[in-house]
């Protein structure tokens, strides 16, 4: 692995930084960033060799060799940049999506756009399979979209469950972790308990912190199962399958713009963790019979913001290759 010093891993924490925002962040895929920033290889080698082999080292050669073998230093540098990341924007999107929701969606919509086009470009042959798989995923993404939840996201086994899909989309470059927590419903909720995480440790309330910790826990333990059942399977597909992979991307990202949709009519309430009811079922509708100010104007401004954070991604993708 390759020999750093300490201004080398200072910038993998700032690119892990960098990485931790697009994950909080709908249509940004953290993968992305990292092919952009040249660690996406190495990162993905790293989670690859990472196992119980490493004890089994250690124990014949050692900690440090271990630590060094499995290219830990680099591993824990981006992951810290990424949990600092997280932990600082979970606050603000939080705030965002209570005080100015058509806003945040609407930007959230325009990065998805943007996304659909730039994956759906990378497609190089449009053969008849390829064609099935992206409409057959458009429909199930959008069927997901409209079907009542199975669970409610903050319970224990569907944090689990969204952990072990959402990570998968890490791996990726182009489709984002926060845009399949959208896809299953638990993007607010997951954002909530951070949020709640982080009002634990401010206002040093042990109570407030435990909760939330164990419920991050068992959201990452479903993340690593998921990282490491699928990595291999899915770069394999990827390297082997690409066209395929990238029209059921597209798809997933098609169907998914319902959940998106900047203007909702709520169907139904849930009361969550605090306390507080909150909308569990929605349906999509027109901004001229959404009941308050559709704010029009303002939500076509963010969607065409958010539309432009891709294309810049996208050029900064090309320059590096």
């Amino acid at each position: 692995m390759p020999s750093r010093n300490l201004f080398q891993y200072f910038i993998i924490t700032a690119k892990g930084l960098a990485m931790g925002a697009a994950d909080v962040v709908p249509g940004v895929s953290g993968g992305t960033i990292a092919f952009i920033s040249g660690i996406y290889e190495e990162l993905i080698e790293t989670i690859h060799k990472l196992g119980f082999g490493f004890f089994k080292t250690w124990k014949n050669k050692g900690f440090h060799y271990s630590w060094r073998h499995f290219n830990l230093s680099f591993l824990s540098s981006l992951l810290f940049g990424i949990i600092i990341s997280i932990l600082s924007l979970a606050k603000l999107i939080t705030f965002l999506l209570n005080e100015y929701s058509i806003w945040v969606w609407s930007f959230f919509f325009g990065l998805i756009l943007a996304s659909i086009f730039h994956i759906g470009k990378q497609i190089k042959k449009w053969s008849l399979s390829v064609w099935i798989a992206l409409i057959t995923a458009s429909v199930f993404s959008f069927a997901i979209t409209l079907a009542e939840p199975i669970g409610f996201p903050e319970s224990t086994w569907f944090l689990f469950l969204a952990g072990f899909i959402a990570i998968i989309a890490m791996i990726l470059p182009g489709i984002s972790g926060a845009f399949i927590l959208l896809l299953l419903g638990a993007y607010q909720s997951v954002i909530g308990i951070v949020t709640q995480l982080v009002d634990g440790i401010t206002n040093i309330n042990w109570h407030l912190f435990s909760q939330a910790f164990i419920k991050l826990s068992v959201f990452g333990l479903g993340a690593i199962v998921g990282i490491k059942m699928f990595s291999k399977t899915l770069n394999w597909m990827f390297s082997h399958h690409k066209n395929l992979i990238l029209a059921i991307l597209t798809g997933f990202m098609v169907g998914a713009l319902n959940k998106i949709w900047p203007w909702k009519k709520v169907l139904q309430y849930r009361i969550n963790h605090s306390g507080e009811e909150i909308p569990f079922i929605e349906k999509s509708i027109l901004p001229n019979h959404y009941q308050n100010d559709p704010q029009l104007l303002l939500a076509i401004i963010f969607m065409l913001l958010g539309f432009i954070c891709i294309y810049l991604l996208e050029r900064l993708s090309l320059e590096k290759k």
